[in-house]
C-alpha cells in the first residue's frame, strides 16, 4: 500500500483505539509521506496501544479525545486539529457500534426491538460520520485530492439486504451509506478534489464481530492489519468518477 499526496500532508482516522482503526493508525504511520496522523477516539489520549505508537512517531502522531456521537466533543476535536495542521488530505470514520455492554445487540426478532438502543446505533454508525464532516469540512483542501471514507458494511445494503434481521445495525450503516451520498454532493462542491465513499471492510477479527463469528470461514476472517491494507489500497485507486460510491474492501461495487 502506498498513498501518495501532492505534498506532504495530514489524516484522521476516527475510532482509532482498537480494530480497525487501530490498525489504519498504524498503516499509516508507516507512509513517510503522511508527515501527521491524528488518532481519534473516546478515550485516545489514554489508550495503551495509541499511546506506544505515539511515544515512538517522532512527534507524527496526535492522540485526539473524540466521542463522535456528541458534537461539542467533534467541534472541540477538530478544534485542536486545526491548531496542528490547516489541511487533511484524509478522513476514515472508523468508529461504529454493533453491540456494547449497556445492551445494544443485533435484533433477530421485532421483539427484540429497544429505542434506546436503536438511538445509539444511528448516534455512533450514522449522525457521527455527519458531524465529523460538518466540523472538518474546513480542513479539506479546496484543490488537491482528498478522500472523505466511512467505513460501512455490507449489511447496510438495501439492495443486497437478503435475510433480514439485525435492524439497528443495518438501519444505521443503510443511514450513514445516505449520509456518505449526500457528503459526496455538498463538499464536491466546496473541494473540487474530494472523493467521499463508503468502504465495506469484510469481516475483521475484532471485539466487534467476535461473537458473530461462528461459521464464517477462516480465509473470509481477516486480520485487522490485512483488512487495514485492503482498505487503504481502495483509497488509493478512487478516481475522482468514484466520488458517491460504496466499495466493498475487494474494490468491487456494492450495491446501496
Amino acid at each position: 500500500m502506498t498513498l501518495s499526496p501532492p505534498k506532504p500532508a495530514a489524516a484522521i482516522v476516527t475510532g482509532a483505539s482498537r480494530g480497525i482503526g487501530l490498525a489504519l493508525v498504524g498503516a499509516l504511520m508507516a507512509n513517510s509521506s503522511m508527515t501527521k496522523v491524528f488518532a481519534a477516539s473516546r478515550n485516545a489520549t489514554q489508550d495503551e496501544g495509541l499511546i506506544r505508537q505515539h511515544v515512538s512517531s517522532d512527534g507524527r502522531l496526535s492522540l485526539i479525545d473524540m466521542d463522535v456521537s456528541s458534537e461539542e466533543s467533534v467541534s472541540a476535536a477538530v478544534n485542536r486539529i486545526r491548531q496542528e495542521t490547516p489541511r487533511v488530505v484524509l478522513v476514515i470514520n472508523s468508529a461504529g457500534l454493533l453491540h456494547n455492554d449497556s445492551g445494544v445487540r443485533p435484533e433477530r426478532r421485532l421483539d427484540d426491538i429497544s429505542a434506546s438502543s436503536l438511538e445509539r446505533s444511528f448516534a455512533v454508525n450514522a449522525i457521527g460520520p455527519l458531524l465529523v464532516a460538518k466540523h472538518c469540512q474546513a480542513l479539506l483542501d479546496r484543490q488537491e485530492r482528498v478522500v472523505f471514507a466511512s467505513l460501512s458494511a455490507r449489511l447496510g445494503s438495501i439492495g443486497d439486504n437478503r435475510l433480514g434481521g439485525w435492524y439497528g445495525y443495518r438501519a444505521s450503516k443503510a443511514a450513514q451509506n445516505m449520509v456518505t451520498k449526500n457528503l459526496s454532493i455538498e463538499l464536491r462542491r466546496r473541494s473540487r478534489g474530494v472523493i467521499c465513499v463508503a468502504l465495506h471492510p469484510g469481516t475483521v477479527d475484532t471485539a466487534l464481530s467476535q461473537p458473530f463469528q461462528r461459521g464464517v470461514r477462516k480465509e473470509h476472517l481477516f486480520a485487522p492489519e490485512h483488512a487495514a491494507g485492503y482498505l487503504l489500497n481502495v483509497i488509493e485507486g478512487l478516481r475522482p468518477i468514484d466520488n458517491g460510491g460504496f466499495f466493498g474492501w475487494d474494490g468491487q461495487p456494492i450495491p446501496w
